[in-house]
C-alpha cells in the first residue's frame, strides 16, 4: 500500500491510510467492523491492501485509538477526545475548533478539515493532548452545516462551471454541473446552493439559485451583501398580501381598553430621514411640581398576532437591516411606515412606560401598559438640538424639516428644555454608577439619485440624541426591573452584557500604552472608570477611531437571554429591549410578555424563549455584518473617484504582510503591502507592533500618521490597496 522512497515507506501515505480507516470507524462509533467491511468501504479488493488494513487495525488498537471487541472486530474507543463544537476558519485554509467543553481553541490543519466549512457544527477527535504539545484536531463528523448558500462569481467552461467567492474563509470553489446553471452568464454574480460533496471530489457540487447581476454594479453588490448573510430583500407575496388586509383603523372601543393620553403634549425626535417612528415622549407638569414623562412605543404586538404568517416572517427576520442606501425592514411598509409609525397629527396605539419624576430625576411613581396617543409635533434631532442650545422658539430654515422657518409653541419648547435637563442628570448618575460611554463616530454618506456616494460625513451624538437615548434606556431598564424583581421568578427577554475579557483588555492596554494611555486593573469599578477616561481623552485626536474600535472589541458582545446577568456596559442590573418593536423582534416579545404578566398570566416556557433569544442574537449579528459590509463597499466606491489624491491617514493595524491605514478625513481603511514600501527594507516586529526598517531603523507603528494614495479599489472584495507615500513629519 505505501509507496517506497529510498527503500522507506512514505510516512504521509501511512498516516493517510490510518486516518481513512479511523474515519470509517468514527462515522459509526457503535458499530463493529472487520477488515473486509473496511476494505469494501475503501474500495480495495487486492490481497496486499487487505493485509495492510489488518496491520493498520492492529497498530491503531495498540495506540488505544480503537479497540478489538471480538476477535477481528473493531470499533472506535469511546472517550472524551470526541468533542462537539464549531469550526472557525482562518484565511489561510486552516481552522480552529471552538467548544464550550474546552478552555482553549484547538488547531485544525487543512488536511484534517474533511470537508468542514466555516461555522459548521462538527465532532472532532483531539490528539496531542499531552503537556507541552499543542493539541490538534481532526473533524470526524459534520453534524450540521452553518450554511449551504454562497455568493460568488461564476466561471463557465464548456461542460461545467465553477463559482468562487470573495469570502476569505471559504477555502474551496463550488462545482456547478451544466444542467444546474440556470440562466447564469459567464462572469455573473450568483447565489448558489451546495447540494452534495462527493467523497472523492475536491469541490462541493452545487446549483445556481439566483443571478444577482454583473460584478461592480450597485444593486448587484448590495443584493450580494444581503444574500451572503442569507438576508432577504423583499417580502414573500403571501406575507405582503396578509399585511395589506390588516385593519389598521383606530377604534374608540379599543381606546376604551387603554389609558387615553391623546390630550397630553406628545412629540417625536428622530433622524431627519427616518420613516418609522418607534417612540414618542409625552410631558406634563403635575400639581405637586413633579413631571410626568411618558415613553410611548408603537404597539406592534396589537397588529402582529402570534402564530400568524406575518409573525413567523418577522421572527425569522428578527431585525431590520440598515444598509447605506436602504432599509430592509422587519415588517412590511403598511405597518413599519404607516400603521405602527408614530406620525405627527395622527392617533396611534402605543405601549407605554409612564414615570413621575422629580427635579433630581428620581422616579417617584411608574406605570406600564397599553395607551393611545396623539403626536403634536415631529422634530428632527437638529431641530430639537437648536431648541436646547438657543432656549428659543424659532427653528431656522436651514435645519427645518419643512424647509421654512417656523415657531415652536411655548409648551413644547419648555418640555424639550426640561427633558434635556432631566436626561443630563440621568446620564450623569449612570456614568457615576460605572456605565461606559461609547460615542463612536459613525460614517455616513451623501448619496445622489443613483445611490453613488458624493461625500462622506461623520454623525456625532449631541444633547438631543442623548435626551432620547436616556429616556429609552430608562424605559428599557425599568420594564426589565419590574418583571425581574417579581417573585416567583418569571421568564423574560433580557438584553445582557458580560464583563470584558481580561486578555482583550491587556491587548488594548499594550496598544494604548504607545499613545501614553493606561487602564487601571485594580477593580471592576476602576476598569470602567479608566475606560471612560480613555474614551474622553481620545476625543478629537488622530487615534480616536482606532482606540474606540479596539475598546469596543475588548468588550463582550451584548445579546438576548432569559438568564439575566445584568448589563456591564450600561451598569444596569436589569435591562431589556422594549423601545423599538418596529425594527427588533425581541422588543415585540418583551411587549407580549409584559402584557401577559400585567394580565396575571403564569411564567412562560423558559427554554422556548431562550431559543428565540439565541435566534434574535444570531440575526442581529448577521445584520451588523451586512451593515458593515455595505459601509465598506460604499467607502471603496467613494475612493474609486479619488484615485489621484493624496490622503493623510493613521496606521490602524500592523501585520507581517503590511500596514493598515485609516484615512483621517473619511475613515476609509486600506492596506500598504510590506513589499511595496520602498524607502527601506522592512520586517515585522511583533513586540513593538511595528514594521522596522533594516537600514534606517525607521519605525512604522500603530497611530503613526502617514500619507497614502489609492493603488487599487476592489468593489467585489470590498478592499482598498494603498500606495505608501511617506510619514508625516
Amino acid at each position: 500500500m505505501s509507496k517506497k522512497r529510498n527503500g522507506k515507506p512514505s510516512v504521509k501515505r501511512e498516516k493517510d491510510f490510518s486516518r481513512k480507516i479511523f474515519k470509517i470507524l468514527s462515522k459509526d462509533p457503535n458499530k463493529l467492523f472487520n477488515y473486509k467491511q473496511i476494505a469494501a468501504a475503501l474500495e480495495l479488493n487486492d490481497t496486499k491492501s487487505r493485509n495492510e488494513i489488518i496491520k493498520e487495525l492492529k497498530f491503531l488498537a495498540s495506540k488505544e485509538t480503537i479497540e478489538e471487541v471480538e476477535r477481528g472486530k473493531y470499533r472506535v474507543v469511546s472517550k472524551a477526545d470526541y468533542i462537539e463544537g464549531v469550526i472557525d476558519m482562518t484565511s489561510r485554509k486552516t481552522a480552529y475548533f471552538v467548544s464550550d467543553e474546552l478552555e482553549d481553541d484547538v488547531f485544525i490543519p487543512t488536511g484534517n478539515l474533511n470537508k468542514a466549512l466555516d461555522g459548521d457544527k462538527v465532532k472532532v477527535y483531539i490528539y496531542n493532548r499531552r503537556r507541552g504539545r499543542r493539541p490538534e484536531g481532526e473533524v470526524v463528523e459534520i453534524i450540521e452545516r452553518a450554511r449551504v448558500e454562497f455568493v460568488g462569481v461564476i466561471d463557465i467552461q464548456k461542460n461545467f462551471a465553477f463559482v468562487s467567492t470573495a469570502n476569505p474563509k471559504m477555502y474551496t470553489d463550488i462545482f456547478i454541473p451544466k444542467n444546474k446553471l440556470g440562466n447564469a452568464q459567464d462572469g455573473d454574480v450568483v447565489l448558489v446552493k451546495i447540494d452534495d460533496w462527493p467523497a472523492k471530489a475536491d469541490s462541493p457540487f452545487g446549483e445556481v439559485l439566483r443571478v444577482l447581476g454583473r460584478p461592480g454594479e450597485h444593486n448587484t453588490e448590495i443584493h450580494a451583501i444581503l444574500a451572503e448573510y442569507g438576508l432577504p430583500y423583499d417580502f414573500p407575496v403571501d406575507v405582503e398580501a396578509y399585511a395589506q388586509k390588516i385593519d389598521t383603523s383606530i377604534k374608540e372601543e379599543e381606546i376604551a381598553n387603554r389609558r387615553d393620553m391623546r390630550k397630553v403634549l406628545t412629540f417625536t425626535i428622530d433622524p431627519k430621514d427616518a420613516k418609522d417612528f418607534d417612540d414618542a415622549l409625552s410631558f406634563q407638569v403635575l400639581e405637586n411640581g413633579n413631571y410626568e414623562v411618558g415613553i410611548h412605543i408603537a404597539d406592534v404586538s396589537y397588529y402582529l398576532e402570534e402564530g400568524t404568517l406575518l409573525d413567523e416572517e418577522a421572527f425569522n427576520r428578527a431585525t431590520s437591516v440598515y444598509l447605506v442606501d436602504r432599509v430592509v425592514p422587519m415588517l412590511p411598509e403598511v405597518l413599519s411606515n404607516f400603521a405602527c409609525s408614530l406620525r405627527p397629527h395622527e392617533e396611534k396605539y402605543t405601549f407605554s412606560a409612564v414615570f413621575e419624576i422629580n427635579e433630581k430625576a428620581e422616579i417617584v411613581n411608574q406605570s406600564f401598559g397599553r395607551t393611545a396617543i396623539y403626536s403634536d409635533q415631529r422634530f428632527a434631532y437638529e431641530e430639537a438640538q437648536h431648541i436646547i442650545e438657543t432656549k428659543g422658539n424659532t427653528i431656522p430654515q436651514e435645519i427645518s424639516l419643512t424647509g421654512e422657518e417656523y415657531q415652536v409653541g411655548n409648551d413644547i419648547q419648555q418640555a424639550v428644555i426640561k427633558l434635556d435637563e432631566l436626561a443630563k442628570i440621568l446620564r450623569r448618575k449612570r456614568m457615576q454608577h460605572g456605565a461606559i460611554s461609547f460615542d463612536k463616530v459613525e460614517v455616513k454618506f451623501h448619496l445622489n439619485e443613483a445611490s453613488e456616494p458624493t461625500g462622506v460625513y461623520f454623525k456625532v451624538a449631541k444633547d438631543a440624541n442623548h435626551l432620547i437615548e436616556e429616556f429609552m434606556l430608562l424605559a428599557n431598564r425599568k420594564v426589565a426591573e419590574f418583571i425581574g424583581k417579581q417573585q416567583p421568578k418569571k421568564t423574560f427577554v433580557y438584553r445582557i452584557h458580560d464583563e470584558p475579557d481580561e486578555d482583550k483588555l491587556f491587548n488594548l492596554q499594550s496598544v494604548i500604552s504607545k499613545f501614553g494611555y493606561s487602564i487601571n486593573f485594580k477593580s471592576k469599578d476602576l476598569i470602567s472608570k479608566s475606560l471612560n477616561n480613555l474614551l474622553a481623552e481620545v476625543q478629537g485626536k488622530k487615534e480616536q477611531n482606532l482606540v474606540d474600535t479596539l475598546a469596543i472589541r475588548s468588550m463582550s458582545k451584548a445579546r438576548y437571554s432569559t438568564d439575566n446577568i445584568g448589563h456591564y456596559g450600561l451598569a444596569f442590573d436589569y435591562y431589556s429591549h422594549f423601545t423599538s418593536p418596529i425594527r427588533r423582534y425581541p422588543d415585540v416579545m418583551a411587549h407580549r410578555l409584559l402584557q401577559h404578566y400585567l394580565d396575571g398570566g403564569k411564567s412562560v416556557d423558559e427554554q422556548e424563549y431562550e431559543e428565540k433569544c439565541k435566534h434574535s442574537s444570531d440575526m442581529e449579528n448577521l445584520a451588523a455584518n451586512a451593515e458593515r459590509d455595505s459601509i465598506k463597499y460604499m467607502q471603496v466606491k467613494y475612493m474609486l473617484d479619488h484615485k489621484d489624491e493624496e490622503f493623510l491617514g493613521v496606521i490602524s493595524g500592523v501585520t507581517e504582510w503590511g500596514i493598515y491605514v485609516e484615512i483621517v478625513s473619511n475613515k476609509c481603511e486600506g492596506m500598504c503591502r510590506i513589499r511595496e514600501i520602498n524607502d527601506d527594507y522592512y520586517t515585522f516586529d511583533e513586540k513593538q507592533y511595528a514594521l522596522v526598517g533594516q537600514v534606517t531603523q525607521n519605525l512604522l507603528q500603530l497611530g503613526d500618521e502617514v500619507y497614502v494614495k489609492v493603488k487599487n479599489a476592489d468593489l467585489v472584495k470590498k478592499q482598498l490597496d494603498f500606495q505608501y507615500l511617506g510619514k508625516k513629519e
